[in-house]
């Protein structure tokens, strides 16, 4: 295993992670892309850098900025890069569906999306995406997924009420608050439009469903979290029936055949516990056939690959399970924790699967190991919440990685760490230069 602990500073990066992570504030001001970055009236815009050689290539606003929109909470972008997807979970207007009245204000933390495509160097925004039942406080956009020829989007909303489940359910109801639900669009040419409006198969108040969520390239499978979900089952299509413990978490496989969506697996895992938060954060591989799965207020003691499980002694160590898929049927592979699993180390705040699903890597925001690099000494605790991220590779059925953002080939790894606090700018900066307070940085690895 690898673990890897560093600096290299960057004006911003693209990382998509559960609701926890920190969004931008939006304070007006330019709008549309490549708008005027040093507009005063906007000074904690999310800039997305496009890069390819390292250097920032667009600044990319919405069509139309709000104090509080937080644009930027969410990004995914194709694989070839031509279609962007960013959302805005805090964007107000009660609009519905797609390009419909970005001005209204009705609706506070409704949440949208905007779709941005590339045409040669030029980015243009093609569509302003709405929930079909848009309402104050649904967040719509706090996880999103992107099919690899960017055709099919999945956007979560983890505050949305309805109690309908299973697949375009009764979307009027509002007697679940904070049940959560994701919706599905695709394109065709230019024109996006809604193909389903998905449900967990055992709805209920606060389950957050959406917050997480991730989609196989071909858009053929969708698997969704739910950390806030109470059912004390594990493993795979247990009891959905019970409501405790509280905040255990679960996640649900859905697949697609021809324009239909079902529900394929209800996910567990397989020490489910009170407030374990399993689903907050999950990768897909390419295929859809690997899921990683964090937890990251598991409280196991164990350390590395498949450890005893059983005990509850460390307070939100955190813990990442692997599962695979044969056919239809999905499989527990792997109880992933960290080398040095530590009381409120937070192992799972951030999860990345290679393509291929052969290399994982996880993040550890609560890791006070004061090392440096890669490979440093772990053991120590000398900076409370410095961070690490740990990297598994598997072959075969044995697990061996885990992170946070890597390159389909798996040869290049990206690290956010949205409280650093240098006052640098730009690549490689002087990192020395403390004081910023949760400015935030980047680190590449490869």
């Amino acid at each position: 295993m690898t673990r890897i602990v560093g600096i290299v500073a960057a004006a911003a990066a693209l990382f998509a992670c559960g609701r926890d992570r920190p969004g931008a504030g939006i304070d007006g001001g330019a709008t549309g892309s490549d708008a005027t970055e040093s507009d005063a009236s906007a000074p904690d815009a999310l800039i997305d850098a496009f890069v390819s050689t390292l250097k920032q290539r667009a600044y990319v606003k919405p069509s139309r900025s709000a104090q509080f929109m937080t644009f930027g909470y969410t990004v995914v972008m194709s694989t070839d890069g031509s279609t962007l997807a960013i959302s805005g979970d805090g964007d107000d207007s009660a609009a519905t569906g797609i390009n419909g009245d970005q001005n209204n204000r009705d609706a506070s933390e409704a949440g949208a999306v905007y779709v941005f495509v590339r045409s040669g160097a030029s980015w243009a925004q093609q569509a302003y995406i709405k929930a079909s039942n848009t309402d104050i406080n649904d967040r719509f956009g706090t996880g999103l997924g992107i099919s690899a020829d960017g055709s099919t989007l999945a956007v979560g909303a983890d505050g949305e009420a309805s109690a309908a489940s299973g697949i375009d359910g009764n979307q009027a109801d509002n007697s679940a608050p904070g049940a959560g639900a994701v919706y599905v669009f695709t394109r065709s040419g230019a024109t996006w439009s809604q193909q389903a409006y998905v449900k967990a198969s055992n709805t209920d108040a606060g389950d957050r469903f959406g917050i997480n969520l991730a989609l196989s390239h071909d858009g053929a499978t969708l698997v969704v979290g739910a950390d806030s979900e109470a059912s004390a089952a594990t493993g795979i299509n247990g009891d959905q029936t019970s409501n405790v413990p509280p905040g255990a978490g679960a996640v649900y496989v859905f697949t697609r055949s021809a324009a239909t969506w079902s529900q394929q697996a209800y996910v567990k895992a397989s020490n489910t516990g009170a407030f374990d938060g399993f689903g907050g954060y999950l990768a897909l591989s390419a295929d859809g056939a690997t899921l990683a799965v964090a937890a990251v207020g598991e409280a196991s003691t164990a350390t590395g690959i498949n450890g005893n499980q059983l005990d509850n002694l460390t307070q939100d160590a955190g813990a990442v399970y692997v599962f695979s898929r044969s056919g239809s049927t999905w499989s527990q592979q792997a109880y992933v924790k960290a080398s040095n699993t530590s009381r409120l180390g937070d192992f799972g705040h951030g999860v990345a699967l290679s393509a291929d699903g052969s290399t994982l890597a996880i993040g550890a925001d609560g890791d006070s190991s004061g090392a440096t690099g890669v490979d440093g000494d772990q053991t120590g605790s000398a900076v409370p919440e410095s961070g690490a991220v740990y990297l598994f590779r598997r072959t075969g059925l044995d697990l061996f990685g885990t992170s946070v953002a890597l390159s389909g080939d798996g040869g290049t790894l990206v690290v956010g760490a949205p409280f650093e606090a240098s006052f640098a700018t730009g690549i490689d900066g002087d990192q020395t230069l403390n004081g910023s307070l949760e400015n935030g940085a980047a680190y590449v690895f490869h």
